[in-house]
Order: structure tokens, then C-alpha cells, then sequence
């Protein structure tokens, strides 16, 4: 089948693509990104000559964009990974591109799988949309969606958008959401490619708060197969919640990065908390694993060594990024600026 794969070039996105092309040989993969601040061509470019492969640049929230893509291309089922997704973002720059993205961008694409008659939508979502967690207890998928911050709030309208879609409509639609995602390409403003980077560079490496706040990590290549094993085997209508079962408190992640890397903890710094700060997420995976037996692979320690170890064997990846030159490449290839993101 041909997938259409929303923002294939972000960090999950570009992850799922090679995970698909590799695990399913019969399979197609249309990836096609906005090549905002996060979508990054580096992530794939050794897939560029690759039969089964096509990049599109477009953006889910123009009509025109979307049209085209169907028009040039017989989709089969749509994986949409495309979002504005840093809350820290969301909370600066304020909601309105979220808004447009993750909630206009995804009800144009469930129109356009209406129209088109595609044979299934698989809506990526996050934990987030759940709020925060007491000191006990974890996630379901029957716990209320009470979002804290609008990074969260636009994830939760998106939800609810397919949800309508299925019930409403009848199309064939499921939703996926995820803890704390880490692994190769990660964006380096989120936590540990951040923290990486930094303790790199030898610089104070911020901490939020007291570094308490309890997160559940993943690693990407095991929520890019539970994505996968939704995608193909779950019912019409349903939600899975992917964790790692892994969820500590977040000076622990620094700590371990610091150890990894041979750098002393006297580098961590801790600064202000961010408003609306939820200050612990743990989720309940036992449906993937109950009814579709799926089940993460890879162990916390090996999975965080390996990207440390990513992220020390790239540095030129990383470094144009924080610099912006990568950005520069696109404005030469496709005559546009991202300005607000610059």
C-alpha cells in the first residue's frame, strides 16, 4: 500500500519512514512536510533515490497544498505525524500556528481522506492531552483529555476532530498517543538531544524547576512499531495508548546523559519553571499489548547509549541546526523563509 506520512521529515516522522520502508517491502511512502524550523531533509537523504520513497513539500493546512497531493498521488491511509509540537513554543510564541497546524491542518486531511476514500487515518497524538497525573496511577485510554498548556489543548481538539470523523462519518480512523519520545534527529530543543548537546559544548545544561517533574520515555523505534502495529491491526474507531514504561523524574535523564558522556553533574544548572509546568505523565500500554501484543524492545540504558552515542558520531547534524544553516538550504531549494521560527 502507499502511505501518505505527514511531516515524514521531523524526528518521529522521518524515524516511521525508514521503519516502514524497511520492515515492509510491498509498501510506499509519500512523505510530505512543511520543512518548518523542526522538518529536517538530512534526516532522510540517503532514501532519496529510493523507488518507494517520494518527499513532497506542502503543508496540511493549505487547501491547495492537500488538493494537489491526492490529485498527483493514490493514497492509501494517511499516518499524520504533522504538528507544532514544543509546548515551550506554544507558550512564547502564543497558539495561533498551533491552532493552524494541529487542528485546521488535521481536519483538512480528514476531508481530503473523506473524499478520497482513503482506507484508514492513524491521528498521532501524545500523552499530554491527558494533563497531569497525581503521585500514583497512570494514563488510560478512558482517563478525560484535560490539557495544560496549548501545544496540548490544539493535540486534544485534533483528537476530538478524528474522533468526529469516525463516529460522524464513518471513516475508518484510530489514534495513537505516545510518551517522551528520544532516539536519532531528535529537534535539540527537547530534553535530552538538548542536554546532550550541551554537556557537549561544556555549558550549564538547564534544568527546570527541581528537576522532579516524571516523564515516561520511549524510544522512537518502539513507538514507530507500535505505530505501525496500530496502523495495521487495530479496529476502527480505537485509541492505544505507547509507552515505555519507563517514567523517572527528569534530573534522572540528565544525570544519565552526563554519565555517558564523562561530564560532571556540576554543569546542571536549575532555572524557573515554565507556567503550567504537569508535573508527572506515566502511561498505561497494557491495551497495545493486551490486544495487538505489542510490546517495546529496546531497554532504557541501551536504548539512551545509543542515541548519546548518535548525537556524538553527528555533530555537523546537529550544529547546523542550532545554527540555522540547514534552513538556508531550503530557502535556495523552495524560495520561502520561515520567518517566524528564525
Amino acid at each position: 500500500m502507499k502511505l501518505l506520512v505527514t511531516g515524514g521529515a521531523g524526528f518521529i516522522g522521518s524515524n516511521f519512514v525508514r521503519y516502514v520502508l524497511s520492515n515492509h517491502p510491498e509498501d510506499a511512502v509519500v512523505n510530505f512536510d512543511a520543512l518548518t524550523y523542526a522538518g529536517n531533509l538530512e534526516n532522510l537523504s540517503d532514501l532519496q533515490d529510493n523507488p518507494r520513497y517520494t518527499f513532497v513539500h506542502g503543508d496540511i493546512a493549505s487547501p491547495r497544498d492537500v488538493s494537489k497531493i491526492f490529485r498527483d498521488q493514490p493514497i492509501d491511509v494517511i499516518v499524520n505525524f504533522a504538528a507544532e509540537s514544543h509546548v515551550d513554543r506554544s507558550l512564547h510564541m502564543g497558539p495561533r500556528t498551533f491552532i493552524r497546524t494541529n487542528i485546521l491542518g488535521t481536519q483538512m486531511l480528514l476531508d481530503a481522506a473523506r473524499k478520497h476514500k482513503v482506507r484508514r487515518f492513524l491521528q498521532v497524538s501524545t500523552d499530554e492531552v491527558y494533563g497531569s497525573l497525581g503521585p500514583t496511577g497512570a494514563f488510560t485510554e478512558e482517563t478525560p483529555l484535560q490539557p495544560n498548556n496549548p501545544y496540548a489543548a490544539t493535540k486534544a481538539g485534533a483528537d476530538c476532530m478524528v474522533r468526529a470523523a469516525s463516529h460522524s462519518h464513518g471513516l475508518d480512523a484510530v489514534i495513537t498517543r505516545c510518551s517522551n519520545n528520544f532516539g536519532p534527529c531528535q529537534f535539540p530543543e527537547k530534553l535530552i538531544p538538548l542536554m546532550i548537546t550541551t554537556a557537549l559544548a561544556d555549558k550549564p545544561l538547564p534544568v527546570y524547576g527541581d528537576g522532579m517533574h516524571v516523564r515516561d520515555w520511549i524510544y522512537v523505534v518502539d513507538h514507530c512499531s507500535g505505530i505501525d502495529t496500530v496502523l495495521r491491526r487495530a479496529k476502527s474507531g480505537s485509541v492505544y495508548n505507547l509507552g515505555g514504561n519507563y517514567d523517572v523524574p527528569n534530573i534522572q535523564i540528565v544525570k544519565g546523559v552526563l554519565k555517558i558522556l564523562g561530564k560532571p553533574e556540576s554543569l546542571i544548572t536549575y532555572v524557573k519553571d515554565r507556567p503550567g509546568h504537569d508535573r508527572r505523565y506515566a502511561m498505561d500500554s497494557s491495551r497495545a499489548r493486551r490486544e495487538l501484543d505489542w510490546t517495546p524492545a529496546h531497554r532504557f540504558e541501551d536504548a539512551l547509549k545509543a542515541t548519546v552515542d548518535w548525537y556524538v558520531n553527528h555533530p555537523l547534524w546537529w550544529q547546523r541546526i542550532r545554527s540555522g544553516e540547514y534552513l538556508k538550504a531550503y530557502e535556495k531549494l523552495y524560495g520561502w523563509r520561515d520567518e517566524q521560527c528564525r
